[in-house]
C-alpha cells in the first residue's frame, strides 16, 4: 500500500519499525537534520511545516492510498488541511485517512470510565485543538467519500520514553494525587492499531480509544520500574507542592478511565502490552540486554 506519513515522530516511527515493510512509504519531518538521518535510514523523506511543501511530497500524496496524519494541530487548526487540503482531496487512489488524536479531548471525568460515545469536553488549549482538528478531518472525510479513522491516544510509552528514564538520570519522583488514575499505551500497540485500520474499507469515520486495558496512578508504574532496576523506591511528593511544568500540572487536572472495549472487539487487537506492567518489563529485558541502562 502507498501511504504518505505526516509527522516521522515517535509513534509513526515504530509503525514503520514493524510494519513499513508491507508498504511503500513517504513520511514527513520538519527539520532538515532530521529528515537527512531519516533518508540515511533508508526512508523515502520530504520537508513539510512552515508552508513548506516539495514535490516529492505532492507525487507521493497523488500515488497515496492512505494518509496518517500524526502532526499537532496549532491556533488556526490542522496544518496538513491548510497547506493540502485542495491535493488531498484530487488524490484519485486515496480512500483511507488515519489521524492521530489524544484522549486528552474527553477532559475530566473525576475518574469516571469514558468510551468512544462519550461527549468529549477538553479543559487544556492543546486538547481543544485536538478536538477542533478531529472535526475538521471529520469534515474532510464526508465530504469526500474518505474513511477516516480517529486514534485517541492514551500516555505514549516504549523503548527510549518511560518510567525508566527518570530513573536513570535521579530525577523520579512518585506524585502523590488522590485517586488520579492515567491509562497509558505502548507505541508497539499503536503501531498494530495503524496497520489493522489501513486494511478496513469502505467510506466510514470512526473513533477509536487506543488504549491499555489497566488504568493506574502514576505513582505505581514508577514502583514498578524502580523494582525492576532493583532501585530504592523514589520520594513521594504530594501533589499540591510538587514542582512541576504548567503542561505536567495539567495533565493531573484530568481524571478518567478509558475504555478500550471498541478497539479490541471490532479491530480483533490483541494487545501486546495490556498493562504497564508488560511493557515496561519488555523495555527493562531489550535495554538491560543492549546494556543502555
Amino acid at each position: 500500500m502507498k501511504l504518505v506519513i505526516f509527522g516521522l515522530g515517535y509513534s509513526s516511527q515504530a509503525f514503520v519499525r514493524n510494519h513499513g515493510h508491507a508498504h511503500d512509504i513517504t513520511g514527513t519531518v520538519r527539520k532538515a537534520e532530521k529528515a537527512a538521518a531519516l533518508a540515511q535510514a533508508g526512508l523515502k523523506i520530504s520537508q513539510f511545516g512552515h508552508g513548506e511543501v516539495d514535490e516529492t511530497l505532492l507525487a507521493a500524496i497523488a500515488q497515496a492510498e492512505a494518509l496518517i496524519v500524526s502532526v499537532p494541530p496549532s491556533l488556526t487548526g490542522d496544518p496538513v488541511l491548510q497547506s493540502l487540503g485542495d491535493v488531498i482531496q484530487s488524490a484519485p487512489n486515496l480512500t483511507n485517512l488515519i489521524y492521530l488524536s489524544t484522549v486528552g479531548v474527553y477532559g475530566d471525568h473525576a475518574g469516571a470510565w469514558v468510551d468512544e460515545d462519550t461527549v468529549p469536553r477538553p479543559v487544556s488549549a492543546r486538547s481543544i485543538e485536538r478536538l477542533a482538528a478531529e472535526q475538521a478531518w471529520t469534515n474532510f472525510a464526508t465530504a469526500t467519500g474518505r474513511s477516516l479513522h480517529i486514534f485517541r491516544l492514551s500516555g505514549i510509552y516504549g523503548p527510549g520514553r518511560s518510567g525508566f528514564d527518570k530513573l536513570v538520570n535521579g530525577t523520579a519522583r512518585r506524585i502523590i494525587k488522590r485517586d488520579q488514575v492515567f491509562n497509558r499505551i505502548h507505541v508497539d500497540d499503536i503501531a498494530q492499531a495503524i496497520e489493522s485500520c489501513l486494511h478496513r474499507t469502505g467510506a466510514e469515520v470512526q473513533i477509536w480509544n487506543v488504549t491499555d486495558d489497566e488504568p493506574a496512578p502514576p505513582q505505581d508504574v514508577v514502583s514498578f520500574a524502580a523494582s525492576l532496576m532493583d532501585l530504592p523506591l523514589p520520594r513521594e511528593v504530594d501533589f499540591e507542592t510538587a514542582d512541576l511544568t504548567p503542561m505536567a500540572r495539567s495533565f493531573y487536572g484530568e481524571n478518567k478511565r478509558v475504555s478500550n472495549a471498541k478497539m479490541k472487539a471490532e479491530l480483533h487487537i490483541a494487545l501486546q502490552y495490556p498493562t504497564y506492567r508488560e511493557g515496561l518489563a519488555s523495555i527493562f529485558k531489550m535495554q538491560h540486554a543492549s546494556s543502555s541502562f
